[in-house]
C-alpha cells in the first residue's frame, strides 16, 4: 500500500468485464434488497466460462457466489466514489524517482491490476517457501530462502507503488483498481507479518508471535476502519514503506547472522535480540492505534459524527473483534497446543478470515454501505471453537486444516465475485487494458467517463 505521488498515488486499474460474452455470467444491476429472487443473468458470446466443457463450468460456478455480492445501490455509489488521502511517509519522496523510472520501463499494454497481482504472487510464493522450511517458526532455513523473501518483498513493494502510476499513464483508472489494490494489500499483510516472525524465529516465544501477527492484521484493518469513518486514507511519517524496508533488513540479518544472531542476549536488559522487533511492534501498535482511534471517535463525516455510510463508528469493531477473540480463545484453550505446534497454519487460517473482512470493509467504504456481521468467513474459526467445546473429539490439527481451506475458498470466492460484478458493471476488464475505442463506447453507454474525473482529466487518485 505504498504511495506513488504526492498524496496517495492512483492505483485504479482497468478491470475485466466478466469473462467475456458467450454464456458468461454478468451481473444485472438490480437491488437485491428490493428483489430477493434476483440472480445474475447470462449473455451470449464466444468466450463463455463454461465453453471449455462441463468441468470448467462447474469450476466457474464454484468460485463465484450464487448471487451478486453488491446491490444496485452499492454499484451506483461505487461509481460516485473518489479516492481521498492525506499525509506522506518519510521515504516516499526519495522513492518517487525510482518508482517513476520503473513505471517508465513497463509496457503500456500491461494492465495495472496485472502488475499488482504479480507482485502479490511473488510475495506469497517466497513466504510459502519459508513456511515450508520453518513450519513452527523455530527452524533455520537455507540462506537463499531469506534472500528470496527480501527480494520478493522489495518486488511487491515496487510493483504495488507503480500500479497507480501505470493506471494514470494508460488512462485506465477505475474504482475497481483501488479495491483490487487494497484487497491484495490485506492478503500481503498476512504473509509479511508471518514471514517476519519466522525470520526472527519467534516461534520459540509463542505469545510474542501471536501478538505480532494479529497486531499487524489489526492495524491494517484499523487503517481502513478510520477511512470508513472519515472518508480519507491517512498516512503517517512512519508508514507501510518504512516498515517494509525494516522487514527486508530483518530478512537479510536472518540470512547473514543465522540463529545465533537472534538468540544473542543483550547485556543489562538480558533479553534476546529477537524480542526487539516484537517490542517495536508493541510501540508501533500503540502509536498507530492512538492516531486511528482519534480519527474514529472524532472524525466521522456522516450525520452526528457517524461513518461515511451513516452507521455507528464502532460497528466495524465487532468484525475484527470476533476474529481476534476466537483466535485468542482457541489458542489458550487448546489441549494439544495447536498454535505452539502449528503457528504458521494457525496464522494463515485466521489471516485469510481477516483479509476477507478487511475487503468487506473497503467495499463498505467505497459503496457507502453498512457492514453486516454475519459472514461465512467465521465458519472455519467456528469449527475450531466447537471442536474444543466438545473436548476436541476430532483432532484439532485436522480441523485446523479444514478451517484453512474453508477460509481460502471463502476469500477467493468473494473476491472473484466482487471483481467480476464490478468489471461487468463498468464494462471493463480485470487484467487487460480495454482498447480506447471500446472504452469510449462503454463510457457513452454509462453516460459518463469512468476513467476520468469530473474535470475531464485523468484522475490523480485511483
Amino acid at each position: 500500500m505504498s504511495s506513488s505521488t504526492g498524496q496517495r498515488a492512483p492505483r485504479t486499474r482497468a478491470a475485466k468485464a466478466g469473462q467475456g460474452a458467450g454464456g458468461t455470467t454478468t451481473w444485472t444491476p438490480q437491488d437485491q434488497s428490493v428483489d430477493p429472487s434476483y440472480r445474475p443473468t447470462t449473455t451470449a458470446g464466444p468466450t463463455s466460462a463454461c465453453s471449455g466443457g462441463e468441468s470448467s463450468c462447474v469450476l466457474s460456478k464454484l468460485i463465484q457466489l450464487p448471487a451478486p455480492p453488491l446491490s444496485r445501490h452499492q454499484l451506483k455509489k461505487l461509481e460516485e466514489h473518489r479516492y481521498s488521502s492525506a499525509g506522506r511517509s518519510l521515504l516516499e519522496p526519495f522513492m518517487q524517482h525510482y518508482w517513476e523510472w520503473l513505471v517508465a520501463c513497463v509496457p503500456a499494454w500491461i494492465a495495472p491490476n496485472l502488475i499488482t497481482i504479480v507482485g502479490l504472487a511473488i510475495n506469497i510464493l517466497t513466504t510459502l517457501v519459508l513456511v515450508y522450511y520453518c513450519p513452527t517458526a523455530t527452524e533455520q532455513a537455507p540462506l537463499w530462502v531469506y534472500l528470496s523473501c527480501a527480494v520478493g518483498l522489495f518486488i511487491y513493494q515496487s510493483l504495488d507503488a507503480i500500479d497507480g502510476k501505470q493506471a494514470r499513464r494508460t488512462n485506465s483508472s477505475t474504482p475497481l483498481g483501488e479495491l483490487f489494490d487494497h484487497g491484495c494489500d490485506s492478503l500481503s499483510t498476512v504473509f509479511v507479518v508471518l514471514g517476519t516472525c519466522i525470520a526472527v524465529q519467534l516461534g520459540t516465544n509463542p505469545d510474542w508471535m501471536f501478538f505480532c501477527c494479529f497486531a499487524g492484521m489489526f492495524m491494517f484493518y484499523c487503517a481502513h476502519w478510520q477511512t470508513y469513518v472519515s472518508g480519507t486514507l491517512r498516512f503517517g511519517i512512519i508508514d507501510v514503506t518504512e516498515v517494509q524496508f525494516f522487514i527486508i533488513i530483518m530478512y537479510l540479518l536472518a540470512a547473514i547472522g543465522g540463529p545465533a544472531f537472534w538468540q544473542f542476549l543483550i547485556p543489562v536488559v538480558n533479553i534476546q535480540i529477537k524480542i526487539i522487533p516484537a517490542i517495536l511492534t508493541v510501540a508501533g501498535a500503540i502509536f498507530s492505534c492512538t492516531n486511528y482511534f482519534r480519527v474514529i471517535f472524532t472524525g466521522g463525516v456522516g450525520k452526528n459524527g457517524s461513518t461515511i455510510a451513516g452507521t455507528s463508528v464502532l460497528s466495524p469493531f465487532f468484525h475484527i473483534g470476533s476474529v481476534i477473540v476466537l483466535a485468542v480463545m482457541i489458542y489458550k484453550k487448546s489441549a494439544s497446543q495447536l498454535f505452539e505446534k502449528h503457528p504458521c497454519l494457525y496464522v494463515l487460517a485466521f489471516g485469510f478470515v481477516s483479509a476477507k473482512i478487511t475487503n468487506k470493509l473497503v467495499v463498505a467504504h467505497m459503496t457507502k454501505s453498512e457492514m453486516y456481521l454475519h459472514d461465512l468467513a467465521y465458519l472455519g474459526p467456528g469449527l475450531l471453537f466447537l471442536d474444543q467445546y466438545f473436548n476436541s473429539f476430532i483432532d484439532e490439527y485436522l480441523v485446523l486444516w479444514v478451517a484453512l481451506f474453508l477460509s481460502i475458498f471463502d476469500l477467493v470466492r468473494y473476491c472473484v465475485s466482487v471483481c467480476n460484478q464490478i468489471a461487468s458493471h463498468l464494462h471493463i476488464f480485470v487484467f487487460k487494458i480495454k482498447p480506447p475505442n471500446l472504452r469510449s463506447a462503454s463510457a457513452s453507454r454509462s453516460g459518463k467517463d469512468v476513467w476520468c474525473n469530473w474535470s475531464g482529466d485523468t484522475t490523480d487518485r485511483w
